[in-house]
């Protein structure tokens, strides 16, 4: 991953960390009374969500993009299960719970495709794409 792709990576999952935190914030504080406890839990699942997929792209950023492809799935996935919970409740959209499982299986895709890199790489792999020699790797 070239210099500026790392940069970028790093970004987007510093703007993704810091809308998890703010997110987290604005539920629990600017939403508490002014929505049902249930739409309350729904916002918090998203901040959530939003805040661990933030630091797995920030770990796959500073590994130098690892796995090709599986940052792509969490940050698609970030914004359509974490966007569309916050726009379930924001809105009061119930509809738009079924936008949301899309969100989802695209954070399982992810995670599901570090496990099949990890299955490819066999055991004798290096621990990091920084330990790969020129030239090789997967």
């Amino acid at each position: 991953m070239s210099g500026s792709s790392v940069r970028h990576a790093k970004l987007y999952a510093a703007i993704a960390g810091a809308c998890g935190v703010a997110a987290g914030a604005f539920g629990a504080h600017a939403l508490r009374g002014r929505v049902p406890p249930e739409r309350l839990d729904t916002w918090q699942t998203g901040a959530h969500y939003l805040l661990v997929h933030a630091v797995v792209l920030l770990v796959l950023a500073l590994a130098g993009d690892p796995v090709p492809g599986a940052r792509r799935l969490f940050g698609v996935g970030c914004g359509i299960f974490a966007g569309s919970l916050f726009l379930l409740v924001l809105l009061d959209l119930p509809v738009l719970g079924a936008v949301t499982p899309l969100g989802g299986l695209a954070l399982i895709g992810g995670w599901v495709w570090i496990g099949v890199h990890a299955l490819r790489e066999g055991p004798h792999a290096p621990a990091t794409g920084a330990d790969r020699t020129p030239g090789g790797g997967v």
